[in-house]
């Protein structure tokens, strides 16, 4: 029973985001292109609106599976370091060189049965994420398919990548629930270290293969593994060194949050597949409220755990068979419901997904499964929780996005787990889709407004929100976005309660008759092209064009960042030089807004002109004598802030 006291304790912990609609843009055309698409692996159709696709270049053929959308063989995150992209794959990783990037040339591929390899780069280290049962310390593709085994890896991976051709793993950092994904963490105040925030969602392993492991609640043991999270530090001058630090416990008084169930039309349409899929001897368990087929690698390899733990070799019988049947849904439930606690209530997520890290600013932001946190990490090696969010339209809290100030993040909501359809004509826009907030003083969430895929796509396509990140361009806040088989959206949210779609890249399904793993994992931006990791066909490269809705100015200005190296999770701020051509993008938005009568812009756009090209002494003379216009024009101007931060930048010209 939750007491009034507990109940306004709560109440003091999170907000609930209210019930609004998604928004969604009116499409390029009508009807949509992307409806309708032709199936195939390789001969998809295709439809794209102000993106060009610069090349798809396909997996090495150790990705290859023999089966089209094999869950063993999938690609996962991105992570860049100069040149080269990394791809995460549940065999291995991938590195490509992208120097040109219509022709990626392949590097290196790395096998290491994992899952997910979830990739994150720093200097000359490479980390890997692990938590299958099959991952080998030492890489093998044999696995490690004894109950307990002192072979088995569920951690952190550091590897040394000084040589592209000869990685070498430095450690392997173990922890009781394995590392799901993991975010590398930068300290602005301490540059000889980085550490390594671990969301692991496994059970928790058996103390007698990895010491110190408990699976009490925490209430019943201190030392448990559950509702923390576990914090690696590496040393950078001795990265063989790495190790956990501290085990933040960031969930406390969290009560477990409402959710939604499945629509109606999931409900008869799972049951009736899993009907189906028991009489064919496949396993199903419940999974948020609905019945969920168990894919094959995973029953597998439980079953081959089973038939280990009778000491015995070869095939599976009847009777291991079975005992899965009637075990696999406490095993499911161990791994994903909340535990209850005392007094009957069933507690909140006691893992995050995901955590984005902001520490320019000092901010991170959680995708913990039920909510959304925002944390304090200016001490990275003990974050504390600041404010934290429900919503009962969201079913998984996946992963999270700061604009460049840290005033709006966005969460995303993988219903579905991924392996799912959940953008058809009958799905709520306001489910599987982002959830736009604004942050007011760094401590409070403020839910603006949903942002799903405004194409519906087929029963036959995995499609929900998944990973993304901003592109630079000044003044604006856009996202590029993978949607699985929904393709990848570039959306603008410079207004948090209307964002909008201004560009699109779909294909057809791998498959017409049922639904296979495919599509874009991961599409992140990345010094002016933008990278998509395809879970099925490899790796997409394609770049935005110029439109009514983004123009060349500020295209050109936003490839005026330039990175050295990319983890999408370690945010770091961005910042442009003085520009002509940034001066004039913030004028392309001031025109394309209303902003600035359209007399002044004129006149604007000829001055810069003229400074452009004048010598270095009447240069600075016009853009002073600009920029002192520029500010009075600002009285009276509809979008004087704009005025104000183009003043700013024609000032710094005059410099």
């Amino acid at each position: 029973m939750v007491t009034s006291r507990r109940r306004a304790l709560l109440a003091s912990l999170f907000l609930v985001a209210p019930a609004l609609s998604a928004q969604t843009a009116a499409p390029a055309s009508t009807p949509d292109p992307r409806i309708g698409l032709r199936a195939g692996l390789t001969d998809a159709g295709q439809a794209m609106w102000n993106l060009r696709l610069l090349s798809t270049t396909p997996p090495p053929r150790e990705f290859v599976p023999a089966e089209i959308g094999d869950f063993n063989y999938m690609n996962s995150d991105l992570a860049f370091k100069g040149t080269y992209v990394i791809q995460g794959n549940f065999q291995g990783f991938s590195v490509w060189d992208v120097a040109d990037p219509t022709k990626p040339r392949l590097v290196h591929t790395e096998v290491c049965p994992e899952q997910q390899n979830d990739v994150s780069v720093y200097r000359n280290l490479l980390f890997l994420s692990g938590e299958s049962a099959n991952g080998r310390v030492d890489c093998g593709a044999q696995g490690a398919t004894e109950p307990v085994s002192p072979q088995r890896m569920r951690g952190v991976r550091v590897v040394d990548i000084a040589d592209w051709a000869h990685p070498r793993v430095l450690a392997n950092v173990q922890t009781c629930r394995g590392s799901h994904t993991h975010t590398l963490v930068t300290d602005p105040k301490d540059t000889s270290v980085v550490y390594i925030y671990v969301s692991g969602q496994a059970p928790v392993r058996p103390a007698e293969e990895l010491a110190g492991c408990s699976d009490a609640l925490p209430s019943q043991d201190t030392a448990s593994a559950k509702f923390r999270i576990d914090i690696i530090r590496v040393p950078l001058a001795h990265p063989e060194q790495a190790s956990i630090v501290s085990r933040p416990r960031i969930f406390e008084s969290l009560a477990d949050p409402r959710v939604h169930g499945p629509s109606p039309a999931d409900s008869a349409e799972n049951a009736h597949e899993a009907d189906s899929a028991r009489a064919a001897g496949a396993f199903v368990i419940t999974f948020q409220g609905s019945p969920l087929i168990v894919p094959s690698g995973f029953a597998d390899e439980m079953l081959d755990s089973i038939v280990k733990s009778h000491g015995r070799t070869g095939a599976p019988t009847a009777s291991d068979s079975a005992e899965l049947r009637g075990g696999i849904q406490g095993f499911a439930d161990n791994m994903f419901l909340a535990p209850m606690g005392p007094g009957g209530v069933r507690l909140g997520p006691d893992q995050c997904h995901d955590i984005t890290v902001y520490p320019a600013l000092g901010v991170a932001g959680g995708a913990c499964a039920g909510y959304g946190f925002l944390l304090d990490i200016k001490d990275p090696a003990h974050p504390t929780r600041v404010a934290a969010v429900a919503d009962s339209n969201f079913s998984y809290w996946h992963s999270a996005t700061f604009n460049n100030d840290a005033t709006k993040v966005i969460f995303t909501d993988e219903w579905g787990g991924g392996v799912a359809p959940r953008c058809r004509a009958t799905d709520k826009p306001e489910w599987g889709a982002d959830a736009i907030f604004t942050i007011a003083g760094g401590k409070t969430l403020s839910f603006q407004r949903y942002y799903k895929l405004p194409a519906a796509q087929t029963s036959v396509e995995n499609c929900v929100a998944h990973n993304g990140n901003l592109i630079p361009v000044p003044g604006r806040d856009l996202m590029v976005q993978g949607w699985y088989q929904g393709g990848i959206s570039v959306f603008d949210f410079t207004d948090p309660a209307h964002p909008m779609e201004i560009a699109y890249f779909d294909r057809g399904p791998v498959d017409s008759t049922k639904l296979r793993m495919a599509g874009s994992w991961s599409a992140y931006w990345y010094n002016g092209v933008i990278y998509s990791s395809e879970i099925a066909r490899g790796l997409d490269v394609l770049e935005l064009q110029p439109n009514a809705l983004l123009t060349q100015n500020e295209l050109d200005a936003a490839k005026l960042v330039k990175l050295t190296y990319q983890n999408v999770q370690d945010q770091q701020r961005l910042t442009w030089p003085a520009s002509f051509v940034v001066a004039r993008a913030y004028l392309d938005q001031l025109e394309r807004g209303h902003g600035l009568a359209p007399d002044r812009i004129t006149a604007i756009r000829a001055a810069l002109g003229t400074a452009e090209s004048a010598t270095v002494q009447k240069r600075r003379t016009t853009l002073n004598a600009l920029a002192s216009q520029l500010t009075r024009d600002a009285t009276n101007a509809s979008d004087g802030t704009k005025v104000r931060t183009l003043a700013g930048v024609v000032k710094d010209l005059a410099k």
